[in-house]
């Protein structure tokens, strides 16, 4: 008799799924773990200017934040399920950010007509 389904693949263990750390990222991931306030080894690639003003880090920061709103939306209509309310609760993380940024903005230079407190 003929054999009409394929053998399954073959399930994959736990230890099959750890990807070695290269030699130079091992030693610091691993200080990190051991002493969350070691200085993170990747944060120096990304910095930003010590003299940037609070208005301006906080315009970026807020457009940031809604360009993951949309990019995190747009995810979130492509999944179904629980993955897709996982994205939608980042979604709504993002937009609660985006708002304080906004609030923050608002007090340091108070659009005109606001009312003053």
């Amino acid at each position: 008799m003929k054999k009409i389904t394929p053998d399954p693949p073959e399930s994959s263990t736990d230890s099959d799924l750890h990807v070695p750390l290269s030699d130079i990222t091992e030693p610091a991931v691993s200080a990190r773990l051991r002493n969350p306030k070691h200085a993170d080894p990747v944060s120096h690639i990304f910095t930003i200017l010590p003299n940037v003003d609070t208005p301006t880090l906080l315009c970026h920061a807020c457009e940031t934040l809604a360009s993951l709103n949309v990019l995190v939306t747009d995810l979130a209509c492509n999944l179904e399920s629980s993955n897709r309310n996982v994205a939608l609760s980042i979604q709504q993380l993002a937009v609660v950010g985006e708002l304080l940024v906004n609030r923050a903005l608002d007090n340091i230079d108070p659009p005109e007509g606001a009312p003053t407190k």
